[in-house]
């Protein structure tokens, strides 16, 4: 037996090198991403900038990036975990929407703000609420640090099942 019949038959092939709309369009399969969010993270794996700006245009006309769809899933998908409207408006501003785009993702939003921070309360402390100043206390600062306004506070930790 030669050397040459312990080479097997098919060669080795080497993992084709994707074209940057490949790599953005890999990223896109797994969720949505803003543009902004999509040409850094290309950036970052290396693809130089024009290339990125490319990649990202040419999948946003062909309809796979929208930058709308991706707000408004973000909107529903930090409001059923819990944050409230200023953590999530907040969060949208630092994917590089603008105003306009914000403000139409959070109109968008069909659930009450009011209700989620009232659930957020009752799954922390029971369903009869908080009970005394200090569980008040508590649960406000929780809800603000989720990102809830003053007047949804209030009306989360003095919450009445008669409401």
């Amino acid at each position: 037996m030669s050397d040459a019949d312990d080479i097997p038959s098919g060669r080795k092939r080497r993992p084709r090198e994707q074209t940057p709309v490949q790599r953005a369009l890999g990223l896109l399969v797994r969720r949505e991403h803003s543009r902004k969010e999509l040409t850094r993270k290309l950036t970052a794996r290396g693809i130089e900038g024009e290339a990125a700006q490319a990649a990202v245009a040419k999948l946003t006309e062909a309809g796979w990036q929208d930058d709308t769809r991706f707000a408004e899933n973000l909107v529903r998908m930090r409001a059923n975990t819990g944050y409230g409207p200023i953590h999530v408006r907040a969060e949208l501003g630092t994917h590089g929407l603008d105003s306009a785009a914000i403000a139409a993702a959070m109109d968008s939003y069909e659930g009450d703000w009011q209700e989620n921070a009232r659930d957020l309360v009752r799954r922390r402390f029971g369903e009869a609420g908080p009970q005394d100043l200090t569980q008040r206390r508590k649960a406000a600062d929780l809800l603000a640090r989720r990102g809830f306004d003053g007047d949804s506070i209030r009306r989360a930790t003095r919450y009445d099942p008669d409401d």
